[in-house]
Parts: structure tokens; sequence; C-alpha cells
């Protein structure tokens, strides 16, 4: 999908995606000392909302101007310790003026070459220290998981993504398959649950 693809999606709905972090955001960042983030692909920016609440400097990066315009609305009414600069632009080809402490890019699937590019420049924004922490669907969920995309082109294993950083130098912090619980209707007006299977990588850059 496209800017244009997705700037209809988000404009379509109250929010396409959950009001709050995503589940492993929030477990790895939330005791880290506040600094200055990047979130990248970041749609209605609730990693970078939530970054911001913790008291972080966070820049929001997306390509769709509907979903920065959304998550610009719900940072009015939150108003959080550092009002986040957000920026429309394509991740795979954008670079900042600064040096970041971290940088979270959450389920940007694309296929390898431009998953690269995204892992590449979302690390080379990053200052000696500073931390990438990348979450996706992973390629095993299209068998053997539940949701997500089912191009397996745009799938991705936590072996990929740090391939993609071949030749940088980092400290591996965490890089696996993880599960995710997804809550589904079980057509009797209850509810049941399924497992998602996302890939994870957290690198320290050294």
């Amino acid at each position: 999908m496209d800017a244009e693809a997705w700037d209809e999606r988000y404009a379509g709905t109250e929010l396409v995606w959950s009001a709050t972090p995503n589940q492993f955001v929030a477990g790895a960042l939330a005791e880290k000392e506040p600094g200055r983030a990047l979130d990248l692909a970041a749609g209605e920016g609730r990693n970078a909302l939530w970054l911001a609440s913790l008291g972080w400097d966070v820049t929001a990066v997306d390509f769709s101007q509907v979903a920065l315009d959304k998550g610009r609305a719900v940072e009015q009414s939150l108003a959080p310790k550092h009002p986040i600069t957000w920026v429309c632009a394509d991740v795979t080809g954008w670079t900042p003026d600064e040096e970041h402490d971290l940088a979270v890019v959450a389920y940007l699937q694309l296929p390898g070459a431009e998953r690269r590019a995204a892992s590449r420049r979302a690390f080379g924004a990053l200052g000696e220290g500073g931390e990438l922490f990348w979450v996706g669907h992973d390629s095993t969920n299209l068998v053997e998981g539940t949701g997500g995309p089912q191009d397996p082109e745009v799938l991705m294993t936590a072996e990929d993504v740090l391939s993609d950083l071949g030749g940088e130098r980092f400290e591996v912090i965490r890089a696996e398959r993880v599960e995710r619980v997804v809550p589904q209707d079980d057509g009797h007006g209850g509810e049941a649950s399924r497992t998602a299977y996302d890939c994870l990588v957290h690198v320290r850059r050294i």
C-alpha cells in the first residue's frame, strides 16, 4: 500500500490501531531513562505518545499525513511532558538531523530490500549506545499464527533483521520469535484467543 491508500484507511475509522503502546515496546522500554527517541512508521503514534508520556523527546515519522494528524489530535488532549515532532516522510529514505538514543519500528512490513533500507536508516540515526527496537509479523505467523499480512514477501524473522544490519557494530540484547495472544470472537457470543507470532530485535549500537 502507498501513502494515499494508507491515508484512506486511516481516514475511514476513528483509530486503526490500539491507543495503547505495543506490548513488547512497553515491556522492554518502560524503565529506560528518557532521552531522544524516534518512532518510525509511527502510524497514529501510539508508541510515540506513550514514550512522550514518560518524558522522551520523540519524533514520529510516517508517510501518512492523515495518521499523523490523528496522532497530533490525541497528543493535544494528553499534553505530554515534551511535545512530539510529527514528520510526514517515507522511513526508507528519511534521515534525521540529530543522533537519537532510541529508534522504535513496530510492524513495518516491507519487502526485503525496502526493509533493509529502513532498518539501516533507523540504526544509522542512533548515537553510540543508542538502541534499535524492532517488532514485526514473523514469517512463521503465516502458517502457524493468526492475522497479519498474508504476503510472505513482507514477513520476516529476527535473523532477517539482524542480517539487514550486517557490517554495523552492535550488541544484541534480544533477537527471537515471540508470541502475542490475540482475542477473537468465538462465534457464540463469547471470546476465544489465538496466538500470533512476531519477530523481535533489540540491539544497542557500539
